[in-house]
Parts: C-alpha cells; sequence; structure tokens
C-alpha cells in the first residue's frame, strides 16, 4: 500500500504544472512524514521525506520559470505567488538551490541520505548535492560555531533557550532548550527567550534572519540574544543589526568553523558578535578575549 502511494505521489509530481498543485503534495507529504516519525514507521518516513524533498525541487523548477510563464520582469512573479501560497522567500531560496543541483547529483543524494540517516532532508539535498565540505564564505550553510564562541555566548545569556538556525548535530555543542532546522524554517516560528544565532551566511539568506531576530526583539518574544555573522559592514543587514545591538565584538582572527567532516577553510573575511541584551558589561568580560568590544550606540 506504500509503495502505491509512493508511486501516485511521484507521477502527480511529474503530471504537476503549477506552484500551488506542488506545494500541496509537498505538505501532505511533511504531514505525512510527521505521522509516520510517530507512529515509528520508517519505511513510510522514508518515502515521505523523499517526496517532500523532491516537490520542493519541481517547485524550485516552477518558481525559476515563473517570469517566462506569466510575462512578468524580474521576482514580481516569483513574490506574487510566494504570497499566495504563503511560502516565505528564504525558503523559495532553498527550492531554487535544490532545483539547481545536477540531477545525477541530486539522486545520488537521495540514495545516500535514505542510506546514511533513514530519511530525506532538504539541508542533506543540499550538502550533498553540492559536493560536501566548502568553506564558511562560498555559500554552503552548514557549519557550526566551535564550542570555545558558544560558551561565551551562554555565559553572557544565561543559558541558551533557543537556535532558530541549526541541526540535531549543531546541538552537540550548543545545548539549546530548542532548535529549529532548515525544514522547520526558523524563519516561520516564534524566538522566544534567549537566542544563539549563527544564521545561514549564503547569498539571499543573512538579511532574513537578521531582519526577523530584530522583529522577534521588538515583539518582546526575543529577551537577549548573541548573532554572530562576517564582517560585512557595507551591506544592509549588517546596519540593520547595529541599528538595535546593545554592544559588538570584532573578532581578533578569523572563526575557524566545522561541520560533520571536520574544521573547515579558513574564511575569507574576519566575524563579529552583536549583543542584543542589558548586560553589556558581562559581554565585554567575556568576549574580550575574543576582540575588540565596543557598544554599539552612543
Amino acid at each position: 500500500m506504500q509503495l502505491v502511494r509512493y508511486d501516485q505521489a511521484r507521477q502527480a509530481l511529474q503530471l504537476a504544472h503549477s506552484v500551488d498543485e506542488v506545494k500541496d503534495i509537498r505538505d501532505k507529504a511533511q504531514a505525512m512524514a510527521a505521522y509516520a516519525r510517530q507512529a515509528k514507521d520508517t519505511q513510510l518516513v522514508e518515502w515521505a521525506t523523499e517526496i517532500k524533498v523532491r516537490a520542493e525541487r519541481r517547485a524550485g523548477e516552477l518558481l525559476a520559470a515563473l517570469p517566462r510563464l506569466n510575462g512578468k520582469k524580474g521576482a514580481a512573479g516569483i513574490l506574487s505567488t510566494l504570497e499566495r501560497i504563503d511560502v516565505p522567500l528564504v525558503t523559495a531560496h532553498r527550492w531554487q538551490k535544490l532545483a539547481a543541483v545536477p540531477e545525477e547529483q541530486f539522486e545520488q543524494a537521495v540514495a545516500a541520505a535514505k542510506e546514511i540517516a533513514g530519511e530525506v532532508t532538504t539541508a542533506a539535498m543540499l550538502r550533498l548535492g553540492e559536493g560536501g565540505v566548502r568553506t564558511q564564505t562560498s555559500g554552503d550553510d552548514e557549519w557550526y560555531t566551535p564550542a570555545k564562541y558558544v560558551e561565551l555566548a551562554r555565559k553572557v545569556l544565561d543559558g541558551i533557550d533557543l537556535d532558530p538556525a541549526s541541526n540535531k548535530f549543531a546541538q552537540k555543542v550548543v545545548k539549546a532548550g530548542k532548535y529549529f532546522t532548515a525544514d522547520d524554517d526558523g524563519l516561520t516560528k516564534a524566538w522566544q527567550g534567549s537566542v544563539w544565532l549563527n544564521p545561514p551566511y549564503s547569498r539571499g539568506l543573512m538579511g532574513g534572519f537578521v531582519t526577523k531576530l530584530r522583529a522577534e526583539i521588538a515583539a518582546g518574544r526575543t529577551k537577549c540574544a548573541i548573532l554572530l555573522t562576517h564582517n560585512f559592514t557595507d551591506t544592509a543587514w549588517w546596519h540593520t543589526a547595529l541599528e538595535k545591538a546593545s554592544a559588538v565584538c570584532y573578532t581578533r582572527g578569523r572563526i575557524k568553523f566545522y561541520n560533520e567532516h571536520g574544521e573547515g577553510d579558513a574564511p575569507t573575511s574576519g566575524h563579529v558578535f552583536f549583543y542584543f541584551g542589558g548586560q553589556e558589561r558581562r559581554f565585554q568580560e567575556a568576549f574580550r578575549s575574543v576582540g575588540s568590544v565596543t557598544p554599539a550606540r552612543f
């Protein structure tokens, strides 16, 4: 019966010609995967997560073609479609990255994910499909902060309630009370309490996470936070962070991030820790060993 449903879902994706149809298949597969996890049905988890990711890839293909299909120029067609189907731009960006992975690499990544993890996730497809380890500034989002920096943040924040851009592997170090993965899409969730944020560094994603953090602070849901970014002082998102931060630390030297394969190459730029909260002195005392700490506002 499960094999029949799998084949039907694959056929439905092949026949679908609108983002709305594909989004509906994707959402149903996601719900089925959640049910399968509760029922501890490993086979159902495997095929439901695969269908979900295949639907996201197909949606990415359709989104990329929208300006040609509806006659609109630039991103107008995509934005109007995303508003209608209630999909954030950052999610659409991820789907289009999936669509850009060559077919052979994508199929290899699907097979590897099922063999290694027993399920298929968007993050795994992007990581495996793009060839594994890459440098932090190359656009790959699955890189994690060394423990010594996370421990300093934990000390300043009195613990970490939420890590909104993370995964299970990273939590071996972060140990947040709650975390969101790429598949959870943390930009669509509430950020409660103290937040540690090392956002995805790829083009188009950083700004969304910085804007989200600022909005959650303004709403009173995020009580305090530490944000780690590269020191791109010419970008709009960098100034968005600086305008609301209480203090900043400009690192002395560059942070070597790591992933499941080990430590990455040295990045091409330095980094900045932004602190949001009322314990500026505590932040200064903790991070002065890392670099130069200054007030964000005078």
